[in-house]
């Protein structure tokens, strides 16, 4: 087959640059033509393709040019839409794999694709089609209002905390509107059951929609026995309840290794200045591997609707055990006492004494590792993506 993958960046940013560029090896290792529509980046990969790629555009600075270019991103701009068109024409591709497409791409490329009489399928990364703002997170708490009225959006001034900057996103959200995107798209791909249910929750059918969970390529076998820490990996920001894991970890005996960076990095450091904490900050695969494998235990301290994390996949394939917050998509991935524990997001006294249980749990990390390696092989997501580009 021929086709298409489309995602607002090309190069390890976050998790849908990870799927992006793993199903792209995926797809190639069995044989099929591959070509990437993105925007230019100086970090992209380097790619036969980037010719087609648009100008990249900033939502933060650039003066005002640059802003009300940023700004007509959102409802598909004459450059994507012209350097997309050519790159269908040249291409010629059976299928269109939509990722992240919001704001530095659009919806536009779905429509394009759609007329021209070209399959798509489209894998959600977040909850931007149901939530203007992405995250379903309002005052460090879930939020749920824009599902039905997406004008809750202005008047709770949800982006940024900004009237001008909510008023553009409650504009891309009426314009590319439910009806249209389910008439655009031929299936969605939810990689969490939990997803899946809040967009139907918001009006999206059921039939448009299948669950297939993000997999893994980096596969090691488990090590016999751990190094005494526990960890986090991850982005360093509010939603993800790192402050709540510093807070319950300095009371705690056991080694904490942040492994990540992010917005509250620096303010972290200093606020959680500790003998028991080690900031290692961003880092290589080839060093996270085996940090994450030595751990006891990988922790997810979420306090918003985490979709499908990675990081939890990664670590259960090492034979890891996890504790996660009871939120989102992460109690998906666990199993209590088999290969780790849940607790209530945001609960620090009920966080220090899962993290303690899971210290002293009797763990059988070859079976954590061979049980998830079996549920996120590569095989497996292939096989069901193929019935889905078909």
């Amino acid at each position: 087959m021929r086709i298409l993958l489309v995602n607002k960046f090309y190069y390890p940013r976050g998790g849908d640059c990870t799927a992006v560029i793993s199903t792209e090896q995926l797809l190639r290792e069995h044989g099929h033509q591959v070509a990437v529509f993105s925007t230019r980046h100086p970090e992209n990969i380097p790619s036969q393709w980037e010719e087609y790629f648009a100008e990249a555009v900033s939502f933060d600075g650039g003066g005002l040019t640059g802003k009300l270019k940023a700004a007509a991103r959102l409802f598909g701009s004459s450059e994507v839409a012209r350097n997309f068109r050519r790159l269908l024409a040249d291409f010629k591709p059976d299928v269109v794999h939509l990722h992240n497409i919001h704001s530095h791409l659009s919806p536009v490329v779905a429509a394009i694709a759609h007329r021209q009489g070209v399959r798509v399928v489209w894998t959600l990364h977040d909850y931007k089609l149901i939530c203007p703002a992405y995250s379903c997170l309002r005052d460090g708490k879930p939020c749920e209002l824009c599902y039905t009225k997406k004008s809750f959006v202005l008047t709770k001034r949800c982006m940024k905390n900004s009237r001008a900057a909510s008023l553009l996103a409650l504009a891309e959200a009426l314009y590319w509107n439910r009806p249209e995107l389910e008439r655009i798209t031929d299936r969605f791909i939810s990689p969490s059951a939990f997803l899946k249910e809040k967009m139907v929750s918001a009006g999206f059918r059921p039939s448009k929609i299948e669950v297939l969970h993000n997999f893994m390529y980096r596969q090691l076998p488990p090590v016999a026995s751990k190094d005494n820490y526990y960890c986090y990996v991850g982005r360093l920001s509010a939603e993800k309840g790192v402050d709540d894991l510093l807070e319950a970890a300095r009371q705690l005996p056991y080694p904490l290794k942040i492994i990540g960076s992010g917005a509250l990095l620096e303010t972290c450091r200093q606020r959680y200045n500790h003998p028991h904490i080690e900031f290692v900050g961003q880092t290589t695969a080839a060093r996270l591997l085996p940090l994450v494998q030595r751990a006891q235990l990988l922790v997810a301290p979420s306090v918003w609707y985490e979709n499908n994390p990675y990081s939890i996949i990664e670590a259960l394939c090492l034979g890891v055990p996890v504790l996660g917050a009871r939120i989102g998509g992460i109690p998906e991935l666990i199993d209590p006492g088999r290969n780790g524990d849940l607790f209530t997001p945001g609960n620090i006294i009920e966080l220090q004494s899962k993290i303690a249980e899971q210290f002293n749990h009797p763990y059988d990390y070859a079976e954590i590792a061979s049980n998830a390696q079996e549920r996120f092989s590569a095989e497996t997501f292939y096989g069901r993506l193929m019935e889905l580009y078909i």
